[in-house]
């Protein structure tokens, strides 16, 4: 296998992997919701930025080596996290005369996505000990 080859599947894989868990948990998420709001794109994109800010953590103490974190945040939460999905949805809503909604449902990533990665962060420092 050529160095690139090498360096670039376990991007795929990742790759794979997240749009795989996005897919079922924006799914599971939707089915239980009220069909007022996209929640499961909320939902997954408020887990990515959890889980970006723990990557980065562990990323930042070197507990999660710089191989890994690259396969973590650019591969796996790359392709879970839906920034296009929040783009449409958000515009969807808007178009519909849902603006109230759009804007919540904007305010809601950003003020919930922000706080949820610095969480994350926190407990990649409560991880490392």
């Amino acid at each position: 296998m050529s160095g690139l080859a090498a360096e670039t599947l376990p991007l795929a894989v990742g790759g794979a992997l997240g749009g795989l868990a996005r897919a079922l948990l924006s799914g599971w998420v939707t089915r239980l919701g009220d069909g007022v709001l996209p929640w499961g794109t909320l939902a997954v994109n408020l887990s990515g930025a959890l889980l970006a800010g723990l990557g980065l953590g562990l990323a930042e103490r070197g507990t999660l080596p710089p191989q890994g974190a690259a396969v973590l945040l650019g591969g796996v939460l790359g392709a879970y996290t839906t920034v296009s999905s929040l783009a449409l949805q958000t515009l969807t809503l808007a178009e519909s005369g849902r603006r109230r909604a759009a804007l919540g449902f904007l305010l809601a990533h950003a003020g919930l996505g922000l706080p949820l990665a610095a969480v994350g962060q926190r407990l990649a420092e409560l991880l490392d000990g």
